[in-house]
C-alpha cells in the first residue's frame, strides 16, 4: 500500500473531465492517506479551489468550460497551493511551457498513478508560503545590486518593486542566489527544490528559469542575475550577497 509520512492538513483537488481517470487518481491518493475532492469542469475547479483552499491541485489542461491555463491563472490570484498540471499531448506541453501560468510541475498522459502520488508526496514536503511566518528577515536577507531576496518572508524586490514569483520560482532563485557564481546542474536544482526522490523531466527547471528571468527583466542573452552555463545548467551572477 502506498503511504506518506504526514498527509496534508487540507484536501487535494482533482480537476479532471475524464471521470474514470479522476476516480482512479482519487483512489490512489486515498490509499496513500490523502483526502481527494473531484470536479470535472474548469469553472468548478476555480470555485472549488476558492472554497476548499486545497494544499495541492491536480489540474488537467483540457477542460470543458474553461481550460487549465485559465483555471491556473485564476487560482494564482487567491492561492499559493501547489499546482500539478496534467497534459494529454506534447503540443500542450509546449503551450504550458510558453505561458507563465504559475503551475509548479506537469505530467503527460498516460502516466502511472503511482508516479503521480510520488510527485504529490514530494510536493507536499515543501513549505507552503502562506503557512510560513512572514516576518522581517535579518540573516535570511540576500542583497544584490538591484535585487533583494528575503528568504524568511519569501519576498523579492527588483529595485523597490515587488516581484510576484511562484513558490517554485522563488525556491529556485534562492537555491542559486545563496551560492553566487556556483554552477548548478538541473539535477542539483531539482534535488534542492523538489527533493532527491523527484522523478520526471529535468527540463522543468528550464521552464521555471525562463519565467523567473522574465519577471526579473533578466535577458538570457545578457543576464544580470541568472546565467546559463552551457552543458551544465545555471548560476547566479548578481555578485556576492551584501
Amino acid at each position: 500500500m502506498l503511504s506518506v509520512e504526514s498527509p496534508p492538513s487540507g484536501p487535494i483537488l482533482v480537476v479532471e473531465d475524464e471521470r474514470a481517470l479522476a476516480q482512479i487518481v482519487a483512489d490512489y491518493l486515498a490509499r496513500a492517506g490523502f483526502e481527494a475532492v473531484q470536479v470535472h469542469t474548469g469553472p468548478d475547479g476555480v470555485s472549488t479551489a476558492r472554497d476548499l483552499n486545497p494544499d495541492l491541485v491536480i489540474l488537467d489542461l483540457g477542460l470543458p468550460g474553461q481550460d487549465g491555463v485559465e483555471v491556473c491563472r485564476e487560482i494564482r490570484t487567491f492561492s499559493d497551493c501547489y499546482v500539478l498540471m496534467v497534459t494529454a499531448r506534447d503540443d500542450e506541453v509546449d503551450k504550458l511551457i510558453g505561458l507563465g501560468v504559475g503551475a509548479d510541475d506537469y505530467l503527460t498522459k498516460p502516466f502511472s498513478p503511482r508516479e503521480l502520488v510520488a510527485r504529490v508526496q514530494a510536493a507536499l514536503r515543501r513549505p507552503r508560503a502562506s503557512k510560513m511566518v512572514r516576518a522581517p528577515s535579518v540573516d535570511g536577507l540576500l542583497l544584490f545590486d538591484g535585487l533583494s531576496v528575503d528568504v524568511a518572508a519569501r519576498e523579492v524586490l527588483l529595485g523597490s518593486e515587488p516581484v510576484a514569483l511562484t513558490r517554485t520560482e522563488f525556491d529556485i532563485l534562492v537555491a542559486l542566489a545563496q551560492k553566487p557564481r556556483r554552477a548548478f546542474s538541473r539535477r542539483q536544482l531539482v534535488d534542492a527544490v523538489w527533493g532527491e526522490d523527484w522523478v520526471g523531466d529535468l527540463h522543468i527547471v528550464d521552464v521555471h528559469i525562463a519565467h523567473t528571468r522574465r519577471k526579473l527583466q533578466d535577458e538570457a542573452a545578457a543576464p544580470q542575475f541568472i546565467d546559463t552555463v552551457r552543458g551544465v545548467g545555471y548560476r547566479f551572477i548578481g555578485g556576492a550577497p551584501q
